[in-house]
C-alpha cells in the first residue's frame, strides 16, 4: 500500500474551496471509484485555515501510475492553478501488522 499526505495550502479559504469544489464537481467520488483507490480525503486544519490536508491510499505504484495517467489529473491541475494552490508532498508505505504499533492503537 502506498499513502500520500498532500497539504494543499493557499489564501484567503482557496484550499478549503478546491477541496469543496472538488467535492462537489464529483471528481472526489471518480477518483475513489478507480481500481485500486484505497483512500482519498480531505481534512482541515485545526492550527492554519489556509490549508488543506489530502490522504490519498493506493493498492500499489502501478495504480498510482494509473490515476497520474488519466485525464483526472488535467482536471486537478486546472483547479489547482484556478485556486492558486501550493502543496508539500509526504509519501508512506504500509507495514501490516506490526504488533510494537499495534500496542499503541485503541480500536
Amino acid at each position: 500500500m502506498l499513502t500520500v499526505n498532500l497539504r494543499y495550502t493557499g489564501k484567503d479559504g482557496a484550499a478549503r474551496r478546491f477541496a469543496e469544489e472538488m467535492t462537489s464537481s464529483g471528481t472526489v467520488a471518480a477518483i475513489r471509484a478507480e481500481a485500486g483507490n484505497l483512500r482519498y480525503e480531505y481534512y482541515l486544519s485545526m492550527e492554519d485555515p489556509e490549508t488543506v490536508l489530502l490522504i490519498d491510499s493506493w493498492e500499489n505504484q502501478e495504480a498510482i501510475d494509473v490515476h497520474h495517467a488519466s485525464p483526472m489529473m488535467g482536471t486537478i491541475a486546472r483547479l489547482r492553478e484556478k485556486y492558486d494552490l501550493h502543496m508539500t508532498v509526504e509519501r508512506f508505505t504500509g507495514i501490516e501488522d506490526n504488533p510494537e504499533d499495534a500496542k499503541f492503537i485503541r480500536k
